[in-house]
């Protein structure tokens, strides 16, 4: 039975379109981090598709021009995103400077960006910092390699800009994360950090504490970006599910395929159950369903496909291996004349995060995405505003999971409040856990960091690690290796067959998938892995995440052979989302069943109903009495009256915040009422 499922509709229609610019030519957004343009480090969380590059060019020109640094330095993950700081004419709307990259310095040209390639570019960073020019751009893996070579003092009296802040971790693993403490520290450059999702798809932090307080936070929401936008007025997110009677995805990808859009499909990770065999092999069975392939076009390494209709389509593929073909076709998308031609884009790896194709209204990604961070810069890529794009679409193609329909019309409600408290910049993901063995009955259970969140459960009888490789696994890298566990298709097969005992799952398949993971390792430190495995999918299965801290307590003697996971990935992975789970908003609104399909029929979301849900999460963090809420109710009251609008949570200003997290408690606490008032 193939399944369809309409999630969620974010509407502003009715909604009259902000002021979009100010004198200097600053869009909202642009102008309220402009304003913040004198502090030291900022952090920018704003939405994809809100303005940040330009913002960056602003501010990187007025650093440099008015306030005596010297250089800008823009990093960014792939080469592909380097496009989006290419040379602006700033002056044309009113600013006192224009944005210019000289091509020497423009080290995101196509091409590949690692081994020898990312350390000559390095050597091209050095130079820059000797020459008299202003501005460059370069990836990520560039940015360290500069680092390994010329330490942290390579970039005194510069302003670091990141892109995509969310690839850094506090991580003693990521390279990234160290060059930014190692900066930090020396605290002699300026650091301004971009991101639309300030969380990562794993639990580590992005920033530790001590380094994100020496940030200023701008903020700018997802409903005030779209209520400025001049076209593009609602957002829909799908799920559709396809089953085994369908074969594989691409027999479902003609239903979710609309013709008479633009659109970006990304195929399945290749550990994705979802694969359907070479991903050559995928790109031409996506072809053939569109139509012929005609020609490739040369100059661009466009594909020309004419559909059964005689109408001609342009494909651009961006899963090639050939360097060279690839390169071709990364720079035609370079192009804006070229880039409005093309019709779909054929991904795997890319086209996730900064890459900027305004025109596309549609985003189909195959396979199961276990990270929120990877969902939320996929549905950036369709919400640029663009004429003649009123709507745009994010429609995620998986197996159909092995439970019943409500299971699965909850598993999608659940998901659509935390990917809308994400789009709002908040961490959906629930604690981070640790696993120790518990070495006598009156050592606690489980303990919480009050700083971190962080918590420590004691298990008996489980086994250490031994070498620092796997001490380093366990501590970092376990949300990968699940991922891996998860969508192993042994691993699936094993866990669908009910005669299959969990230890043979566990002691077999699974210590397999860890030892192709970690071939070195030692068979003692599989085990110590296998056991933390064990005990973090256990643990994702306690509860629905209302009351979890209380279950892990009385779960501290789970046994590491157990697992109740299954193969319900997209069931299974609603439980980590312990934020949202208390939130009360049913984002379905009816099932409409259609052949062997059914659809699931969304509410509209306007940005108002967003802004709420956003609100009732934030509430759940907020330390507050009762006594204290009605006591600042007077003073809500007269800032309301003062300022013409009510107090912001999300204020810099400290009072303003205060009353504001007040409004927001007593707001929750009225809908509470008034929900029990209708039971």
């Amino acid at each position: 039975m193939s399944q369809i499922i309409t999630a969620v509709e974010i509407s502003h229609e009715g909604r009259e379109p902000a002021i979009f610019v100010d004198p200097f030519g600053l869009r909202p957004m642009q102008r309220r981090v402009f304003d913040k343009r004198t502090e030291k480090h900022l952090l920018i969380k704003s939405p994809p598709a809100s303005g940040k590059s330009r913002a960056l060019m602003y501010l990187g020109l007025d650093k440099v021009i008015n306030q005596g640094l010297k250089k800008v330095i823009v990093a960014v993950p792939q080469v592909t995103i380097g496009a989006s700081f290419s040379n602006t004419d700033l002056m044309a709307g009113g600013f006192f400077a224009n944005w210019t990259i000289e091509p020497q310095w423009d080290l995101c040209s196509p091409g590949a960006d690692h081994g020898a390639i990312a350390k000559s570019k390095a050597s091209a960073l050095i130079a820059f910092i000797e020459s008299q020019d202003t501005a460059l751009v370069c990836t990520h893996s560039t940015l360290q390699y500069a680092y390994q070579q010329a330490g942290a003092a390579l970039f005194d009296n510069c302003v670091l800009a990141i892109d995509e802040f969310h690839h850094a971790s506090s991580s003693q693993d990521s390279r990234l994360g160290e060059l930014l403490a190692d900066v930090l520290a020396r605290d002699k450059a300026q650091v301004i950090a971009m991101t639309g999702s300030y969380f990562r798809g794993d639990d580590i932090a992005i920033l530790s504490p001590e380094h994100e307080e020496q940030f200023t936070h701008v903020s700018y929401t997802y409903w005030e970006q779209m209520s400025a936008y001049k076209h593009l007025k609602t957002l829909k997110i799908n799920y559709a599910f396809y089953s085994a009677l369908d074969g594989s995805y691409l027999q479902a990808i003609p239903r979710v395929l609309d013709l008479t859009r633009k659109t970006i499909i990304h195929i399945p990770h290749r550990s994705s159950p979802e694969c359907a065999g070479s991903k050559h092999d995928e790109v031409d069975a996506i072809v053939d369903a569109i139509g012929h392939l005609e020609t490739v076009e040369e100059g661009t390494n466009f594909f020309i496909v004419k559909a059964a209709t005689g109408k001609e389509f342009i494909i651009a593929n961006l899963v090639e291996d050939d360097a060279e073909f690839r390169t071709t076709v990364q720079t035609a998308l370079r192009n804006p004349i070229e880039q409005s031609r093309v019709d779909i884009i054929i991904a795997l790896g890319t086209a996730k995060e900064g890459f900027d194709w305004p025109a596309a209204e549609h985003a189909i990604t195959v396979g199961y995405r276990g990270s929120l961070t990877e969902i939320i810069q996929i549905i950036g890529r369709v919400t640029r505003d663009h004429p003649g794009k009123s709507i745009a679409t994010f429609t995620n193609l998986i197996a159909e999971p092995k439970a019943d329909d409500s299971q699965v019309v909850v598993a999608v409600n659940q998901m659509l409040k935390a990917i809308s408290v994400s789009l709002a910049m908040e961490q959906a993901l629930s604690p981070k856990f640790k696993f120790v063995p518990k070495h006598s009955d009156n050592e606690p259970s489980m303990q919480e960091d009050p700083l971190t969140g962080d918590i420590t459960i004691a298990i008996k009888g489980l086994k250490q690690a031994q070498s620092e490789k796997a001490k380093s696994v366990i501590e970092n890298e376990m949300s990968e290796l699940i991922a891996k566990v998860c969508q192993n298709p042994d691993v699936i097969k094993a866990m669908a067959n009910e005669d299959i005992p969990a230890e043979l799952l566990q002691d077999v398949y699974i210590t397999r998938v860890i030892k192709e993971y970690l071939p070195n390792e030692s068979d003692d430190d599989v085990e110590a892995i296998r056991q933390q495995v064990a005990a973090v999918m256990a643990m994702s299965s306690v509860g629905n995440g209302k009351s979890l801290l209380d279950q892990s307590a009385q779960s501290s003697d789970l046994t590491t052979k157990s697992t109740d996971v299954g193969a319900n990935h997209f069931i299974g992975l609603v439980r980590k989302f312990i934020n949202i789970n208390e939130l009360s908003v049913d984002l379905i609104d009816s099932i409409n069943p259609f052949g062997h399909a059914y659809q699931v029929l969304s509410k509209g979301l306007t940005a108002d109903i967003l802004q709420k849900v956003h609100g009732v999460a934030k509430t759940q963090r907020i330390q507050m009495t009762e006594t204290e809420a009605l006591a600042l109710w007077p003073r809500i009251e007269m800032f309301a009256k003062d300022n013409g609008r009510p107090p912001s949570f999300e204020s810099a200003n400290h009072l303003e915040r205060r009353l504001g997290e007040a409004l927001e408690w007593l707001k929750n606490k009225k809908r509470e009422s008034l929900k029990q008032g209708s039971m």
